[in-house]
């Protein structure tokens, strides 16, 4: 049975107005010689064509960057926070507008676009509450306790170069440049052409809102032309994106000693336990596998089921899959959108096709859907995947899982461990405690019990990010903002120097000072 259709409104509904294309392309920082179009996944059809940058175009966006920064650093934290405070509300009144844009551009159902607008609004207000105090001059205990006074400072980086992803362009743009100016930074950013649109639209509403206009500049192109000249010239990197290109990225910065940051692939494992609501967790998985057709590197590919539920779990989870509605329209109906590449279609053929002639078994979906656009591919469960087929270890990014059966803890833990990467993983059981204890075991960033990867990424006060090869550094949480800036410690000392007083000998004060250790000890000063 295919997955049932949602039909559009009609080709009017994918376009975007003219007056809002040129308003957005007018920020891309390029002299205008050359230009791209975008074409919409949902269609195939042009939706917008925007100026092509060149390395000279970088160059110049640095220089720009510069001066700005050194004038946006210098004012006080309560000022640099205010256009990310009036972000929220402006994001909620043109919430309309920035769906369609997000939707257009990736091929997403709109839930899933949403997704993408609740990150951005509730991740910049996190940062703007809390910059103020993650930022501020920190007292920290002094070698001596009252006569060495520490004091922990925040400077910013400079310029930081941040390269984000086609798959969730507003979110993983937006919400780490947030905390990167609010630290005090510039930020030159390159979005990827396809999905740059969400970019420029979220860079004109922050101008509207009183962010200085070369504080935050986005440049468009390909990355064989203007990567070096991005890379080189920053201060710090955040990359979000494929391992290798993560890999390339530390190679080029490594000679100059310059730090970043690297959110990477996954291939991210569910475990149901014997205990799992059926019906809860089949729900949920759905979620957990398909969320903007399984193009999120927190989605899970791998799903191991206890052999106590197996055979209840399965064919429920294979009913709701079938289910599925899949659909262009800009409205909440549709489950599942679009792939947004002909690349990402291609990859989700293969590994499909080569595993089921390697003998693994469709349980539901596994053909493309050009009858509803032309990178359109059923949301698919496979059966008896094997470690000689690509599917089994290879990130597929697409809406394809496998289904294993497992039968003990240690078991699952092995197997669920049993890869490079180690992103996200989700654990579902009645039993909570339980649940937590299993996840401590999994070599995973984030893990999520009875949910598939919402609960602990969108939980802004924790750390997220990859062990292993999915990354290094983390967003999130107060090294989200940190990372951006360099730490400096600036310590005085008073009355008493870090030498013998006087005509006392070292001998006397070497014993001095090792008393002392007793005496800080006994009163738990030290």
């Amino acid at each position: 049975m295919a997955s049932p259709t949602v039909p559009a409104k009609g080709e009017a509904e994918h376009e975007l107005p003219q007056s809002l294309i040129d308003r957005l392309a007018s920020h891309v920082a390029s002299g205008g010689a050359e230009t791209v179009t975008i074409p919409s996944p949902f269609t195939g059809e042009p939706l917008a064509t925007v100026p092509v940058s060149g390395p000279d175009d970088v160059q110049a966006a640095y220089e720009r960057a510069r001066k700005a920064q050194r004038a946006w650093a210098a004012l006080p934290v309560s000022e640099r926070v205010k256009p990310f405070l009036r972000l929220a509300d402006a994001l909620v009144d043109r919430r309309e507008e920035i769906l369609d844009v997000i939707q257009l551009e990736t091929g997403k159902a709109r839930r899933h676009a949403m997704e993408e607008f609740l990150d951005v609004a509730l991740c910049s207000l996190y940062y703007a509450r809390r910059a103020g105090k993650l930022l501020k001059p920190h007292r920290r205990q002094g070698m001596m306790p009252g006569l060495t006074r520490v004091q922990e400072l925040r400077h910013p980086k400079g310029v930081v170069a941040l390269i984000s992803p086609w798959n969730y362009p507003f979110a993983l743009g937006a919400s780490d440049i947030a905390p990167a100016l609010m630290a005090g930074n510039a930020v030159i950013h390159k979005p990827d052409t396809q999905t740059c649109l969400s970019s420029l639209w979220v860079l004109d509403l922050l101008v509207a809102l009183g962010l200085p206009r070369d504080i935050w500049q986005i440049v468009v192109g390909d990355p064989g032309e203007i990567g070096d000249p991005l890379i080189d010239n920053a201060d710090y990197v955040s990359f979000t994106g494929s391992t290798r290109g993560g890999k390339a990225i530390a190679e080029r910065v490594a000679p100059r000693l310059v730090s970043y940051s690297l959110e990477l692939g996954g291939k991210n494992p569910m475990i149901v336990m014997a205990d799992a609501d059926v019906e809860r967790t089949a729900r949920g998985a759905v979620r957990a596998c398909f969320t903007n057709a399984g193009q999120l590197c927190i989605s899970i590919e791998r799903m191991y089921v206890h052999e106590d539920v197996y055979d209840r779990f399965v064919p429920r989870l294979v009913e709701l899959v079938k289910g599925m509605r899949l659909g262009t329209g800009l409205d909440f109906e549709a489950e599942m959108g679009s792939l947004t590449y002909q690349r990402q279609l291609d990859a989700v053929t293969r590994h499909v096709d080569q595993a089921v002639k390697e003998g693994a078994t469709v349980l539901a979906g596994g053909k493309a859907r050009p009858d509803i656009g032309p990178l359109f591919y059923e949301p698919t469960l496979l059966a008896d995947v094997n470690g000689d087929m690509d599917l089994c270890a290879s990130e597929t990014f697409g809406p394809v899982v496998a289904i294993y059966k497992y039968r003990d803890e240690d078991e699952v833990v092995a197997r669920a461990n049993d890869t490079a990467y180690g992103l996200n993983a989700s654990v579902w059981t009645k039993n909570p405690a339980r649940g937590r204890r299993l996840a401590a075991r999994i070599q995973a960033g984030t893990v999520n019990i009875n949910d598939g990867y919402g609960a602990a990424y969108a939980s802004y006060d924790s750390p997220m990010g990859g062990m292993k090869q999915s990354g290094v550094g983390r967003r999130h949480g107060a090294e989200g903002m940190l990372k951006f800036t360099e730490v400096q410690t600036v310590a005085s000392q008073h009355i008493m120097d870090l030498e013998p007083p006087g005509s006392i000998g070292y001998d006397k004060f070497a014993d001095f000072m090792a008393t002392g250790i007793k005496l800080m000890k006994k009163l738990r000063i030290k």
